[in-house]
């Protein structure tokens, strides 16, 4: 199966948040609109620069050299000491967000993470989802994202990299030649300094000369290290994303439509789908979730959602439905076109927490649980998209995702 990643990176992580959180203090001055730096002691000959402004860039300022250096240029510039509890809290803010997308995410550093989208995409485009996070956390965490969209990390990192800020890139097999092999070959990822100047000594200037070049020169000259180089060069990558388990807060997903959408009978069905997505993943978790949360986003990009309390926690695609579709109903005004539809579940606890009654035992509950599991060991062995219930069987006809 082909893989689906994203890579989520900050722009300007340290000074975003910095700033971020002033202003949540009181700060009138947003420092990313000034010349500003996050630097260490400006009293000690080691405070370097950790991260600059755009305004602190357009004096020449680079990171990692000296406060001192950066005075010289810039007079005026502000500082401002660097804070890993703020950085902190603001890289578990975006992880929370992340994990509504997928359980699959490796932080590969405070600032940065992939995604490991493949089975998490309901149809949709993975370029979809990039879109859709970047403006999530731009419009609900106050800072922005590059997202790279790809095939494998490698490339997902590479197109991250790409023009910044707040853009979304993708960079596919086809587009490797174009898009990477013009670059510079200290933009390949991984390619440690001490290289450059060697393969600058054998004429492999581009990334695309090393693509090009004898692998098995490059392996007899850099050992392992110069065939993963040329791999790397060529795009290919079989590292997986390395995450390790944590229980979300949430869980939830949503559809971007490729065109409006007036019949509630066509909205339940997308409800249905997505249902079934989040219910399979809370069984993955061993958890249940105590409360629904249905969204709508209508062609005027216009954002209404309701929620509703269970009467008993539960991560049963029949219960979990039943009550997002009431909630669907609730809120969809007759005629109204709708773009999104999306289906959350929060206030999740663990399975063993569940309170069953001694004196009564629910016999459609426990079959559906049955009914639940086989389907769920079924998705596991053949591919998620490959099963599907009844209810659903109609609706890639009806609805033509992208």
């Amino acid at each position: 199966m082909e893989r689906q990643i994203l890579h989520v990176d900050v722009n300007n992580a340290f000074l975003s948040w910095t700033a971020i959180e002033m202003i949540k203090n009181g700060s009138k001055i947003d420092i990313r609109e000034i010349p500003a730096i996050i630097g260490g002691d400006e009293t000690k000959r080691s405070g370097i620069v950790l991260a600059k402004s755009m305004k602190a860039k357009e004096f020449g300022i680079k990171t990692a050299e000296t406060i001192y250096q950066a005075r010289m240029k810039c007079p005026n510039i502000q500082i401002f000491a660097s804070d890993y509890k703020t950085y902190k809290k603001y890289s578990n803010q975006l992880y929370q967000l992340l994990l509504e997308y997928t359980d699959k995410i490796e932080r590969f550093s405070i600032d940065e993470c992939f995604l490991d989208m493949t089975n998490y995409l309901m149809k949709d485009t993975l370029l979809n989802k990039g879109r859709e996070i970047n403006k999530r956390v731009k419009e609900e965490l106050g800072f922005t994202v590059n997202v790279g969209v790809a095939h494998n990390k490698l490339l997902a990192k590479m197109a991250s990299d790409f023009t910044k800020p707040d853009k979304v890139h993708t960079l596919f097999e086809e587009e490797i030649p174009k898009k990477m092999w013009p670059l510079p070959i200290s933009e390949l990822f991984m390619l440690g300094k001490k290289t450059v100047p060697k393969l600058y000594n054998m004429q492999i200037k581009t990334i695309g000369d090393l693509a090009k070049a004898d692998k098995k020169i490059l392996e007899k000259k850099f050992g392992k290290h110069g065939m993963q180089m040329w791999e790397y060069a060529n795009g290919i990558d079989k590292t997986e994303v390395k995450y390790l388990p944590e229980k979300p807060k949430c869980i939830g997903n949503s559809v971007t439509l490729p065109e409006n959408i007036s019949s509630v009978e066509q909205l339940e069905e997308i409800v249905l789908a997505i249902s079934e997505q989040v219910a399979y993943r809370l069984r993955k978790e061993e958890l249940l979730a105590n409360t629904v949360n249905v969204q709508l986003r209508t062609k005027d990009f216009i954002d209404t959602s309701h929620q509703g309390k269970m009467r008993e926690a539960t991560n049963s695609t029949k219960e979990i439905y039943s009550k997002a579709k009431e909630l669907l109903n609730e809120m969809y005004r007759k005629g109204q076109a709708i773009r999104l539809v999306g289906v959350r579940v929060d206030n999740l606890v663990e399975k063993e927490e569940k309170q069953i009654s001694l004196f009564e035992k629910d016999i459609n509950n426990e079959k559906q649980e049955k009914l639940d599991r086989v389907i769920d060991e079924l998705k596991d062995k053949y591919g998620y998209n490959k099963i599907t219930r009844a209810g659903k069987l109609e609706l890639n006809d009806k609805i033509k995702f992208k």
